[in-house]
């Protein structure tokens, strides 16, 4: 008699996890701006691999101008999580949103991994109508619903916010805030399941960031700048946090992966004042949460006949934090200096005094650093994931179409990889380059699971 166990992926704890198998395939979100539609590619990430490091297959979707944007696995680690326990389901489907036409694509890497197929469509009008949002970001798989969020309403504005699919039918189930609060505007989600808590972070509406970053809305302060924190159980608003009005476009947020802890990193794109970019740490002290800037990044001077229009006039490049990751061990914070073209590693065992530990240089507006395989670089280290064990590390670089035109409007994408020290520091792998010619390469999720994609509900 056969017995239902549940999928080998899924771990209880974020020590079990660290302790998986290497990741063989990489999935990877490409975004294209001539006519085509959006991919999604497959590349190969076995050294033992005749094709180590290059794409094998991509799957084209039946639309233009979608914008694919931060997808996500169907079922993780979640799945174990004691109170809404769904053991039978297993980690196959890719849940892929669009952040331009608020489509949802389901793609099955089942029964072959290195071949994906779209086997659904779910497409906006059925998105406003249940949910009341658009500009779909970001999707995490809960212990009992795949969670998305859309960063603005339906008609285009705002609020933003999270939904609820069915695990089993993708079917959007409804909005899942009860009541708001005070949030309005939306980028981020995740939680401290442990703690029945959940964090929203903030960007802006539709309209401030679809045509790209606007300089009038920073200097006004008009960007998102706050962390929400909700009861997730009763999906009630229970407290802002404001960073300051010149933290300009709070975005992505990465809680410890341990559920017995109450604290996360949250990373700032600029600061309205000085053209800095910042990392806060977040913490519950005497029954409330607050939030401590502990990492600060500097704009670097340059001359300005080598900035884009947008910058010249400012005479420096910002360091521009579009994204941070955190090691399933909580150990080490990755942190991607889209501007400079700097990928940064903290050792955050001590959350509120990192120390530096390791960088690498890939592109930047100004500096265009070299990588051994392909020469100077276009673009620069934006999104970043992890392996399980830590050891490797992945970034692409492209942001959003329209913010890509502003900075670098002669991009191609790439992906890239550095291997990590358990001890600390890390170095650019010299043999592993991924050109993925005109196609803008966006986000990555490894197979069986990675540091930014699991829920873990065990110490």
């Amino acid at each position: 008699m056969a017995l239902f166990q549940p999928d080998p992926t899924f771990y209880p704890s974020p020590e079990m996890a660290t302790k998986a198998p290497p990741e063989r395939l990489g999935y990877v979100a490409g975004l294209n701006v001539d006519g085509r539609p959006d991919s999604m590619s497959v590349v190969d990430l076995d050294p033992e691999s005749s094709n180590y490091g290059t794409i094998v297959s991509s799957v084209e979707m039946p639309n233009v101008g979608d914008e694919l944007h931060h997808f996500g696995w169907n079922a993780c680690s979640a799945a174990l999580c004691p109170y809404a326990p769904h053991p039978h389901l297993e980690r196959r489907y890719l849940v892929v949103p669009t952040l331009r036409t608020s489509r949802i694509y389901i793609l099955d890497t089942k029964p072959d991994p290195y071949n994906p197929k779209l086997v659904k469509t779910i497409e906006s009008d059925v998105i406003f109508e249940r949910t009341g949002y658009s500009r779909l970001h970001t999707v995490h798989c809960g212990p009992d619903a795949i969670y998305l969020n859309g960063i603005g309403s339906a008609e285009g504005g705002s609020p933003g916010g999270i939904m609820r699919i069915d695990h089993n039918t993708f079917e959007p189930l409804g909005r899942w805030e009860l009541e708001r609060g005070t949030q309005q505007m939306s980028y981020d989600f995740w939680w401290h399941i442990g703690l029945d808590v959940a964090m929203t972070s903030e960007w802006g509406t539709p309209d401030m960031f679809e045509n790209g970053p606007v300089l009038e809305h920073i200097v006004n302060h008009n960007y998102g700048h706050k962390i929400h924190f909700w009861d997730m159980r009763r999906r009630r608003h229970i407290q802002e946090v404001d960073l300051g009005s010149e933290y300009q476009m709070a975005l992505e947020l990465r809680p410890a992966h341990d559920p017995t802890k109450a604290y996360g990193f949250l990373g700032v794109v600029v600061n309205a004042n000085d053209l800095s970019s910042a990392v806060f740490t977040w913490y519950r002290e005497n029954g409330k949460w607050a939030a401590k800037k502990v990492i600060d990044i500097p704009a670097e001077p340059a001359d300005a006949d080598l900035l884009p229009e947008a910058l010249k006039p400012l005479g420096v490049v910002p360091p521009l934090v579009t994204d941070i990751d955190l090691s399933v061990d909580d150990k080490f914070l990755y942190v991607s200096c889209w501007g400079t073209g700097e990928l940064r590693q903290y050792n955050v065992s001590d959350p509120f005094n990192p120390e530096l530990t390791g960088t690498v240089q890939a592109g930047g507006i100004v500096r265009k650093a070299e990588h051994p395989t392909a020469g100077p670089l276009i673009g620069a280290p934006q999104m970043v994931e992890i392996s399980r064990d830590g050891r490797r590390v992945y970034a692409t670089n492209s942001l959003y179409s329209s913010w890509d035109d502003v900075f670098y409007n002669d991009m191609n994408g790439w992906m890239i990889k550095m291997n990590a020290n358990p001890e600390g520091g890390m170095e650019l792998d010299p043999d592993f380059f991924v050109d993925f010619g005109s196609t803008r390469a966006h986000q990555v999720r490894l197979e069986g699971g990675d540091a930014s994609s699991d829920t873990f509900c065990y110490p």
